[in-house]
């Protein structure tokens, strides 16, 4: 009886130490999974924020030709009296933007 009793506490015992080890190992597993998939997120991240940035400097600058157009056709308002007072109107506009701000 006694020498079952000893026999089954060295199985507890091994079946502790390999749970132990499963534990260790695990852990190990987790950090390395984490290791190698850091930088393809990292990646991912850069990529998007390359294209966050390349489309709004896409928009600042059609905005930009998109006035820059509106003020050559308002500069040359000899050629149409409807301009000139298009140019009238877009200072309001912005006179009452800025009493506004």
């Amino acid at each position: 009886v006694d020498d079952a009793r000893m026999a089954i506490t060295a199985i507890d015992h091994a079946i502790d130490e390999v749970n132990r080890e499963r534990s260790y190992i695990g852990s190990k597993q987790n950090k390395l999974q984490f290791t190698m998939s850091n930088p393809s997120s990292n990646i991912q991240n850069i990529v998007s924020s390359r294209s966050s940035i390349e489309d709004a400097d896409f928009a600042a600058e059609a905005a930009n030709l998109a006035k820059n157009q509106i003020l050559e056709a308002i500069s040359d308002s000899d050629a149409s009296p409807g301009l000139s007072y298009l140019a009238e109107r877009l200072g309001a506009f912005k006179i009452s933007l800025l009493l506004r701000i």
